[in-house]
């Protein structure tokens, strides 16, 4: 049974537009990920890195980058950070979602008409909720920060089960946003592609895909999957490359589809693999 086990690393993005899932109170992208930078002779870098980037950063046509307007830089390494970027209260991403170019629908049975969709931006804390009232019980009533946000561990266990058919994937998570959902994404092949190979839909790891990290900021998750790994030419879905753990602003989770607006509207990346991965894995039809 063929295992390996990989470190997530910390993010704010998914796609590198929009440039993060994560705003300010400024309006600005928080970026964690990969930081388009001019290069030489008219080219773009996209290195890892983390810096503050500008709504009006110019955006391509989808599949293109181009460098983003970068308001400051921030270190990389989180116990480097200042206490007022420690102390930054991080917000949810207006609607229609800013700087993006990623033309897909993440609810289509649920939000057809998500595009014409109209909402600012909301601190993490106090984001409306659908049908919520006071005597509720709200858990997250204090502001999520930086700091807070920047503490994220996470590992993954992936093997292969059931004669190379299945896989199976255990995570173990630490310094999460305590007493709040969680999700998470598996994004395969050609997801993020330009036309005509992509893009498509990203999916569910497993459904439900959820868990509630405790009130340490601990969490767990396990999902089994038919044949995320086929190989190159074989019948079969698009491979797994990646997988990514997302924080629920509203709360909320929606079945097949990984959020109700998508990429920092109400999802938002938290940990990943900086790199795809999981060649080593082959799986199989039955």
């Amino acid at each position: 049974m063929p295992t390996a086990t990989y470190e997530l690393s910390l993010t704010t993005q998914g796609p590198t537009y929009p440039p993060s899932e994560v705003m300010n109170g400024d309006g600005d992208f928080v970026v964690i990920g990969r930081i388009n930078r001019p290069g030489p002779g008219g080219s773009v870098r996209s290195e890892w890195g983390s810096a503050i980037v500008s709504p009006d950063s110019e955006v391509p046509p989808h599949g293109d980058q181009l460098p983003y307007r970068i308001v400051r830089e921030l270190p990389v390494e989180p116990a480097e950070l200042t206490r007022a970027d420690r102390d930054m209260v991080l917000y949810t991403l207006p609607l229609p979602l800013p700087a993006n170019n990623y033309p897909m629908l993440f609810a289509p049975d649920q939000c057809p008409q998500a595009h014409r969709i109209r909402r600012p931006s909301h601190p993490f804390h106090e984001v409306p909720i659908p049908d919520l009232r006071p005597e509720d019980g709200r858990r997250i009533r204090e502001p999520v920060t930086l700091g807070q946000w920047v503490r994220a561990q996470g590992s993954l266990e992936v093997a292969t089960v059931n004669g190379g058919h299945d896989a199976e994937f255990r995570f173990e998570f630490s310094g999460l946003v305590p007493d709040s959902m969680y999700t998470v994404m598996s994004l395969r092949e050609h997801d993020l592609a330009p036309a005509p190979n992509g893009p498509f839909r990203p999916g569910p790891l497993g459904v439900p895909n959820v868990f509630l990290a405790d009130a340490a900021g601990k969490g767990h998750y396990r999902a089994t999957l038919p044949n995320p790994f086929p190989a190159p030419g074989a019948p079969g879905p698009r491979r797994i490359v990646n997988v990514v753990l997302l924080w629920m602003s509203y709360q909320q989770n929606y079945g097949g589809a990984i959020g109700f607006f998508g990429l920092g509207g109400d999802i938002h990346a938290q940990l990943k693999l900086r790199e795809g991965g999981f060649t080593e894995f082959v799986t199989t039809t039955r």
